[in-house]
């Protein structure tokens, strides 16, 4: 089974070399690797040289932003199963993409998923939180909870049927294509218990106050966008599940 894993990145100089080690490392043998820079000028674009034998796909271009980003990594894509490590995070160990072939080797499902930690955006062996995922059930959207964007794997048919990242979001768009995909259209799913993904905080939406007040206004809209109605205590729900990473 293929595998593409795209990368976004934009200014990631010193973090962008050990997130494709990280790659490169994993035990699965057929692996697409895609790379998608923002025109960064930092020195990316050098470290992106160094590895140019080793990338299937390469861009270096501006763009509308980090979901514009992905949305060409997607249209590069080829493999049977698309993932993304941005720029910064890890996958936990060499064996997490095996895992993930495994799991579509042997269940009917379309989309898998895993949990992750967080760590200090200077320090990657200090944990701040744990995303325990937990085991699969679409009424979970309802209780404000998703599965972690970066530890969740989905064939790339599913992408073909139902399309690529909303760019009109400017910060909630991995919640509303997995609602969309998981949710509206009730793609099959299941939960691998492992931590697939060492994730830097330090991202768009868990940064600053305000940034999480647009993020949440944005995962209500995804409803609406979907042609569902937000139950009125999602928001609260999804901040306490947010509290509750840190008791993991």
């Amino acid at each position: 089974m293929k595998v593409s894993l795209i990368t976004v990145c934009f200014n990631a100089g010193p973090v962008l070399a050990e997130t494709l080690d990280s790659v490169l490392a994993q035990s699965h043998n057929d692996i697409e690797m895609i790379v998608v820079d923002g025109a960064s000028t930092d020195g990316t674009v050098d470290i992106l040289a160094r590895y140019s034998e080793r990338l299937d796909h390469c861009i270096s271009e501006p763009d509308k932003g980090i979901y514009d980003a992905m949305n060409k990594g997607l249209n590069l894509a080829t493999g049977d199963v698309i993932g993304f490590v941005n720029a910064g995070d890890l996958l936990m160990t060499p064996d997490v993409i095996a895992q993930v072939v495994a799991v579509f080797a042997r269940t009917p499902v379309d989309a898998v998923y895993g949990d992750i930690i967080m760590v200090d955006e200077n320090d990657i062996n200090l944990v701040k939180r744990t995303w325990r995922s937990g085991g699969y059930d679409r009424e979970r959207f309802r209780q404000g909870w998703m599965p972690p964007h970066i530890a969740t794997f989905i064939r790339k048919s599913v992408y073909d049927k139902f399309g690529h990242f909303n760019t009109d979001l400017r910060i909630a768009a991995d919640y509303e294509i997995l609602f969309r995909f998981l949710y509206k259209h009730r793609i099959p799913t299941t939960h691998l218990p492992e931590i697939l993904v060492r994730f830097r905080l330090g991202g768009m939406s868990n940064g600053s106050v305000k940034h999480v007040l647009k993020a949440n206004t944005e995962v209500r809209r995804s409803w609406g966008l979907n042609g569902f109605q937000a139950p009125p205590l999602l928001v609260t729900r999804k901040l306490w599940s947010k509290v509750m990473q840190f008791f993991h």
